[in-house]
């Protein structure tokens, strides 16, 4: 029986919207799903060499997050201020941070890949990229895998 695949396209870099595709991605893979996370256009921060420990909360836009949070973020430093607190209360929780489930989701088979034309367009050399990344593809690469995925989401 052929195994059951996930593929996630990873489409937004704050902080935010990192831990969602490696939270499923490590449980699916745990669960032996063959897993492929195709990292697009602001997505590529989160695998960015020099972005992927800094990556911050997306206060503005988010309209989860709490009044008083959103108004942080119109003051100078509020949105360093709100992700720190938000990264101090990952690390409380005992929860990985994000070049830990990296290292974790590689160890466990998920297949990390950059787009190619997201790369090209915003001047993002392999070189940038952390070194678990597989591979930078065409999104006719993805689509292929995706193709036979039977969970399949946008985040």
């Amino acid at each position: 029986m052929p195994q059951d695949r996930m593929a996630i396209v990873c489409s937004k870099g704050s902080l935010d919207m990192a831990y969602p595709p490696f939270v499923l991605a490590t449980a699916a893979a745990a669960m032996d799903m063959e897993v492929m996370l195709f990292f697009t256009f602001w997505g590529l921060d989160i695998i960015h060499r020099n972005k992927i420990d800094n990556l911050e909360v997306s206060i503005a836009s988010n309209p989860g997050m709490p009044a008083m949070a959103k108004m942080a973020g119109v003051v100078p430093f509020g949105t360093k201020m709100v992700s720190t607190m938000m990264k101090g209360q990952f690390a409380k929780s005992k929860v990985m941070s994000i070049r830990e489930f990296v290292a974790t989701s590689q160890e466990l088979g998920v297949r990390m890949v950059a787009c190619q034309m997201s790369m090209d367009v915003l001047g993002v050399k392999r070189e940038d990229l952390v070194p678990e990344v597989e591979d930078v593809v065409g999104a006719a690469t993805f689509l292929d895998f995706a193709r036979d995925a039977k969970i399949q989401l946008f985040v």
